[in-house]
Formats: C-alpha cells, sequence, structure tokens
C-alpha cells in the first residue's frame, strides 16, 4: 500500500497512515522523521521515506512527540536496523523504553464501547499491531534543552504534557507549521467532531495538564497544524489552539 504523502511546505511532508499521521523534514539528501505511526504502518512509512526522495539510511533522526504504541510502532526498527537515533523529551524517555506505560486501558476502552466509533476502532489497533509493545531499548533525550535541534528542519521541541508526562510539538518557525502529535488533534476514528480539538478524555493521562497544555501550543506563531490524528489543518494555530480549548470544557 503506498504511503498518502503531502507535501505541505518547503521539504515539509504531512503523511497519513493508518488512522495516525507521521511528519518528514527533508534538507539536501538527509531527513528528520517524526513518528512513525503503528508497527503494522513500516511498509508505508518506508515507502513514504522514498516517496520523498530518501530511505531509511538518510534519517537523522527519529523524534517522537510521545511514546503511545500508534507513533513509536517503527522506532526501534529503524535504531536497531540503521543506528538512527530516537530522541524524546527526558520524561518521555521512559516511557519509550516500556519502564512503565501512560496508555488507555483494554479495560478503558471497554467501558467506552457504546460510544460512536470506538468498536471499529479497536479492531483497527487490533490489526495494526497497536496493542503489541516496540519498546525502544536505547532512546535518548533531545539533544539540546532549549532551541532549535541541530536537524533537517530545524524542529523546536515544546513540552506540551497531559497526553503524556513527556509529550512534546515540535514547531517549525521557517515552514510556519507546529506538529502538535496528540496534544491537539484535527480528527479521531472516536471522535463524532471535526476541526480543532483535544482527543476523546479516555486516551489522556492527565486530561487538565492536557487543556493546559493547548495555551503552549496557542504561542506558536504558525499557519499550519500537522496533527497526529485528522488531516491537515490550514489557518491560525493559535485560534486552532483556542477552538480546542472551548470545546474541552
Amino acid at each position: 500500500m503506498r504511503a498518502d504523502v503531502r507535501q505541505v511546505a518547503d521539504g515539509t511532508y504531512l503523511v497519513h497512515g493508518s488512522n495516525t499521521n507521521w511528519v518528514i523534514l527533508t534538507e539536501g539528501d538527509a531527513l528528520t522523521l517524526i513518528d512513525t505511526g503503528y508497527p503494522a504502518d513500516r511498509r508505508q512509512l518506508l515507502d513514504s521515506l522514498t516517496q520523498v526522495g530518501g530511505s531509511p539510511e538518510a534519517v537523522a533522526a527519529v523524534l517522537i512527540t510521545h511514546a503511545h504504541n500508534d507513533h513509536l510502532g517503527s522506532a526501534e526498527h529503524l535504531r536497531a536496523a540503521y543506528g538512527t537515533p530516537v530522541y524524546l523529551h527526558p520524561a518521555e524517555v521512559p516511557h519509550a523504553r516500556r519502564d512503565f506505560l501512560q496508555q488507555v486501558s483494554v479495560g478503558e476502552v471497554l467501558r467506552n464501547a457504546w460510544r460512536p466509533g470506538v468498536l471499529p476502532w479497536m479492531v483497527h489497533v487490533l490489526r495494526a499491531g497497536g496493542t503489541e509493545q516496540h519498546p525502544v531499548t536505547a532512546p535518548e533525550p533531545f539533544p539540546a534543552a532549549t532551541g532549535p535541534l541541530d536537524l533537517p528542519g530545524r524542529p523546536v521541541p515544546v513540552h506540551t504534557p497531559g497526553h503524556t508526562d513527556g509529550h512534546t510539538v515540535f514547531h517549525l518557525p521557517d515552514a510556519g507549521a507546529v506538529v502538535s502529535g496528540d496534544a491537539l488533534v484535527s480528527g479521531h476514528a472516536t471522535s463524532r467532531i471535526q476541526g480543532p480539538q483535544l482527543l476523546p478524555d479516555m486516551f489522556h493521562h492527565e486530561r487538565a495538564r492536557a487543556v493546559a497544555s493547548l495555551d503552549v501550543i496557542g504561542e506558536l506563531t504558525a499557519d499550519v497544524l500537522l496533527p497526529g490524528h485528522g488531516p491537515l489543518h490550514r489557518g491560525s494555530v493559535r485560534e486552532a489552539a483556542h477552538r480546542a480549548r472551548e470545546r474541552a470544557v
């Protein structure tokens, strides 16, 4: 299956996997990969690298917004097979190793099975390997404490806790974009609304912190939102974050 790759700015690509997105940033022959989809998305992930003129060997680093299975799926594969460093917020590093797990439980999903879309979503999760564990053996904290990373696209990590303790969005000032992971999405298989929103409550480790992190995202200057779930959103990211906060009340 071919990956659905959309160029959104020079050297910036949003890729739609199976219910989860990832982002590729290019600079010359080198790439930065932000998130990696579900384990079963690997063929699409590798195809997306080819479509932008790259390869697994060209990936300078994998950046992970947060260590849920649908974002971490092929990170360890790239690290083990190609020596690609995998970077996360320091608070998320032990999560990627699976020292602990901050993810919706099967019991919570079953308690919400009456909600529209939840059962079909769960079937997809099982088929995509979403209940498997693929810990990263040697995850690393971001190599710079503040400011842009010295990687293609010059992404700037911004800590946005709540969905998980170390959830991070990536500001791309040169592209006028924000890679928002699950801190701010534009749709989800279990959501009945479209447009900027938080994920349903059951997915957040600490919902109050997730709501508060929308204010942090709203301070970032950008007019393109590249979410972990849902379509590309064009328009003020500040307004998108404000809209999601209003919907979350």
